[in-house]
């Protein structure tokens, strides 16, 4: 690990740090006035309690999002990110804290009262911690790319000077399909039954179902451009890696102990070297960039695809 990519890493886990360490100090302070039960969620009539939470579930469960609200934007930390990871941590926290002081004092916690003044400090706190978190990026230096002057050894597509040539093909994952139809299935039976705060695994299901269902099946595509991946339902995000970032490309055979050694599992994968969209075992389109880092994305044919992101990426060398 870099000097930088560490100093990214640092930046990006503080703000997290710091609201858990001030939650629990909030927390401290005012146990004695805290009820045994917590209101912690309020319906749309006038600002009043519908969903009820222990006063040490609480404790534990607001820490625990923290906790891996900040595991979760530090893996995937980026520099241009940065701000994304303060926002969240400033927002969560500001929401805690609210829903402990709305809670001091109260006798009766189906009558507590929630006011929308209160919301609108929490989004403040996300924009002010945002705008802080964008401010630090500048701490953290931007990575030298040196533009090669030919994709690095590997194999090559015959094209004339005058050619041009688009590959495209798309890889889906059966496993990942029928997990994100069945959490999408479950999401409104859980918001329906389970009381508060059962109800939040919910919004876990739709999470996952959403973002299972989008990654189930990946378009890939080399072309003038350079390589691009995204979700064969969605345009939007997608991974694109330009040809002037492109060092060399070949194709590697993932089987299952590669995938979870490498990469740690299937999906949408960031490591300290190298990230991927893996969706299932078998050949994949590595790309080494001009960063480093490597990018890989398990898909049929991959070795066409490397051949002809080689040759395009030499053509624009020699530009």
């Amino acid at each position: 690990m870099t000097r930088s990519t560490l100093r990214l890493r640092v930046l990006t886990a503080l703000p997290f740090v710091l609201t858990v360490a001030t939650y629990l100090l909030f927390l401290a302070l005012r146990w004695d006035r805290l009820p045994e039960t917590l209101a912690t969620h309020f319906g749309p009539d006038g600002g009043r309690p519908d969903g009820f939470t222990g006063r040490t579930a609480f404790a534990i469960g607001g820490t625990v999002l923290l906790v891996v609200l900040g595991a979760t934007w530090t893996a995937l930390a980026r520099r241009g990110s940065l701000w994304g990871a303060w926002a969240t941590a400033g927002f969560t926290g500001a929401l805690l804290l609210l829903l402990v002081r709305d809670n001091l004092d109260a006798v009766d916690p189906a009558r507590v009262e929630s006011s929308p003044a209160g919301l609108l400090l929490v989004f403040a706190a996300a924009v002010a911690l945002g705008l802080l978190g964008w401010a630090l990026t500048r701490l953290v230096p931007r990575d030298e790319r040196a533009v090669p002057r030919a994709a690095a050894d590997g194999p090559r597509l015959p094209l004339g000077a005058g050619e041009v040539a688009r590959w495209s093909h798309s890889a889906a994952s059966r496993p990942l399909t029928v997990l994100a139809v069945l959490s999408l299935a479950a999401t409104p039976a859980v918001l329906l039954l389970a009381p508060w705060p059962g109800a939040l695994f919910a919004l876990l299901g739709l999470v996952v179902g959403v973002t299972g269902l989008a990654l189930a099946r990946v378009l890939v595509t080399v072309d003038r451009h350079g390589l691009t991946v995204r979700s064969s339902l969605f345009t939007r995000p997608r991974v694109r890696i330009p040809l002037e970032e492109v060092a060399g490309a070949d194709v590697r055979d993932l089987d299952t102990k590669t995938v979870l050694a490498q990469y740690g599992g299937w999906g949408y994968r960031v490591r300290a070297h190298r990230t991927g969209v893996i969706v299932r075992t078998g050949e994949a389109l590595v790309v080494r960039r001009t960063s480093g880092r490597e990018f890989a994305v398990t898909v049929p044919d991959a070795g066409t695809a490397a051949a002809l992101l080689n040759t395009l990426a030499e053509r624009r060398g020699k530009v």
